[in-house]
């Protein structure tokens, strides 16, 4: 597993994700955001960290009455206990909400055992209580039945699919207002130092912009004159 930085994921921190989209588009990567997930509160910092997964898969009745909550090996409450600090605990619900994927205490939980944040293609009950913790959260939508009534957690830290994506254990996952993004690891930094140059960009896009300038040879920026301009605006700053 690749690690984070420190100084990657501060630089991640200030990029949103639709640069992050943009910059790995360029990169030949279209489909890294994740499908149908939103976050339970908006205006919280930006959620960076590495992908701690775990995998769902259609629950068997025989195999997934109440009592299996009473296993101390029970997948999905190791999953919390060891997914490491920093981390973005990620499930792969099969995008079916019909039943949540976790609820207040275990997420709560999560957040006192300084995880970076959750993501699931399914639903969280609880949503109300989770929207109040200082924990950025996403989710498809509010669930109000046990995970037990539809999935069964079957595997931890392995590569799953989330909401159309395919999320690999360490992968750098990206959440804001807009929703969220994965960054493959070896990728990171590489995406990071490009994105921070492409938001100085754009500040300097919507600062021309507002000076009433049109958007031709702007944005994308194929004026030769507007390069220089924006060459100088950069040196003052």
């Amino acid at each position: 597993m690749t690690s984070l930085s420190q100084h990657t994921r501060e630089q991640l921190k200030k990029v949103s994700t639709a640069t992050i989209a943009t910059c790995l588009f360029k990169k030949g990567l279209k489909y890294q955001f994740i499908q149908g997930v939103k976050p339970l509160k908006k205006g919280r910092r930006t959620m960076v960290g590495e992908a701690f997964t775990l995998r769902y898969i259609p629950a068997r009745e025989d195999l997934n009455p109440i009592e299996v909550f009473k296993d101390p090996k029970h997948p999905q409450r190791v999953a919390v206990e060891e997914c490491p600090e920093g981390s973005v605990m990620v499930i792969d619900s099969r995008k079916d909400a019909r039943a949540a994927s976790a609820g207040s205490i275990l997420i709560t939980r999560l957040m006192k055992r300084g995880a970076a944040g959750i993501v699931t293609d399914g639903g969280f009950r609880d949503s109300a209580e989770i929207a109040a913790l200082d924990f950025p959260s996403y989710h498809n939508k509010p669930s109000a039945p046990t995970n037990l009534t539809l999935h069964q957690a079957i595997a931890i830290n392995e590569p799953i699919g989330c909401g159309d994506v395919a999320i690999f254990p360490g992968d750098i996952i990206v959440g804001d207002d807009d929703g969220v993004m994965v960054i493959p690891a070896h990728l990171a930094k590489e995406v990071a130092d490009e994105c921070l140059e492409m938001t100085v960009f754009e500040e300097f896009v919507v600062y021309k912009v507002n000076e009433g300038h049109p958007i031709i040879g702007l944005y994308p920026l194929t004026d030769g004159q507007i390069k220089k301009e924006f060459e100088a605006w950069k040196a003052k700053r």
